[in-house]
């Protein structure tokens, strides 16, 4: 659930970058068993309204941490649009986006492990500020260009993404892995909740 466009405070753009999450979630994870999660995505105290799909990745690595249960670096801002194959897309922008992130732990205090989780696919459109690139070339702020989202939650986690071996399984304590785990639950909860609730409902109707 998009808070945003349930609150009228979105843009059909970014209501689109949201509704692909849910395409990605259930090609990689609910291929052979029902999907049964019930999210809600929200950019907190945003009040002029909010547009565009250039944070799209962003929330499905949000959602990911949530499901997997794994934090997110804080100190890593991340731009990027992502598909239902989870490749990131390129976007607008990308310079002032950087630099100004930088801008901002400059002013608030540089400590080495700020940075940018950029597409792989703007690297072409780079054109930063000298002194963003000195800060770079000398370590105290990174940039990371991604292509997918396994990538991104690799930087973003310091955990491996995972990849299935030849059984169909996610190498255990993956981020995949533990995200697949907790969707298999939610649906095993599911399944046990459903009988009870319709053999209630015919015992009703039975004394009724």
């Amino acid at each position: 659930m998009n808070i945003e466009r349930e609150s009228k405070l979105s843009g059909k753009t970014h209501d689109k970058g949201v509704l692909i999450l849910s395409g990605y979630i259930g090609a990689k994870y609910a291929q052979e068993r029902q999907l049964s999660l019930s999210a809600s995505i929200c950019f907190e105290q945003p009040y002029d309204g909010v547009d565009g799909d250039s944070a799209s990745s962003t929330e499905l690595y949000a959602t990911l941490s949530s499901l997997s249960g794994v934090p997110i670096k804080q100190g890593l801002a991340v731009t990027g649009s992502v598909n239902q194959n989870g490749e990131i897309q390129a976007i607008g922008g990308i310079n002032y986006k950087i630099e100004g992130f930088y801008d901002v732990c400059r002013l608030k205090g540089i400590t080495g492990n700020q940075g940018v989780l950029m597409p792989k696919s703007n690297l072409r459109n780079l054109m930063l500020r000298p002194d963003v690139v000195e800060a770079v070339k000398d370590g105290k702020f990174h940039i990371y260009a991604v292509s997918s989202i396994d990538e991104g939650m690799e930087v973003l986690t310091g955990v491996a993404a995972g990849e299935r071996d030849s059984a169909g399984h996610y190498q255990e304590g993956s981020i995949n892995d533990l995200v697949e785990k907790k969707l298999r639950q939610f649906s095993e909860q599911l399944r046990q909740f459903a009988p009870t609730t319709n053999s209630t409902e015919a015992a009703t109707s039975r004394s009724e």
